[in-house]
């Protein structure tokens, strides 16, 4: 009976509870690290100067020489026009860098958009816009400060911006040409 009763009885063995007190306080604390550490950019999206809200404000008129202007229109099936010709999205870059070195100062860059055009075709005419005046800036800044556009200070930036101005005109248009 002893060994019996010692051997046959049966004890229950509970399982210890796990202690989930600070498992608040750690997940709060990662969390706030991970806010703390993780870097957000900002999308920097197309710069452009915007007309004055103030209608007062706007400037009068200016006639631009034809030799000055280079007209692009994009229509409603993605093709792009320089003038009424077909032009190839490749070619624009040229185009826009000759525009600007004949023009100085003075030259717009005019860009027609019709409302059914995808973006994809708007965004790749951007893109070689911007690279134009990217590559030309970059170009005047070699020759004045012997140093890529990127490199300089802001105050020679803002020096080489204003000797490349990027002088872009944009309209939008319904299906026709009517604005």
């Amino acid at each position: 009976m002893f060994g019996s009763s010692m051997f046959g009885r049966s004890r229950q063995h509970e399982v210890p509870g796990l202690n989930t007190t600070s498992t608040a306080d750690i997940s709060f604390m990662l969390l706030i690290f991970f806010l703390v550490t993780t870097s957000m950019d900002a999308d920097k999206g197309i710069t452009r100067e915007l007309p004055p809200l103030d209608k007062k404000e706007a400037s009068a008129p200016t006639n631009v020489s034809s030799d000055k202007t280079l007209n692009l229109r994009i229509d409603g099936q993605g093709r792009l026009f320089c003038g009424d010709k077909p032009m190839n999205v490749s070619d624009v870059k040229d185009s826009v860098e000759s525009v600007v070195e004949r023009g100085g100062k003075d030259h717009v860059i005019q860009l027609r958009t019709e409302r059914d055009a995808s973006y994809d075709a708007y965004f790749h005419v951007q893109n070689q816009i911007v690279a134009a005046y990217n590559d030309l800036r970059n170009k005047k800044s070699v020759q004045a400060y012997g140093e890529p556009y990127e490199e300089l200070t802001e105050e020679q930036k803002a020096s080489i911006a204003k000797a490349v101005p990027q002088r872009i005109s944009e309209t939008y248009v319904e299906e026709g040409g009517k604005q």
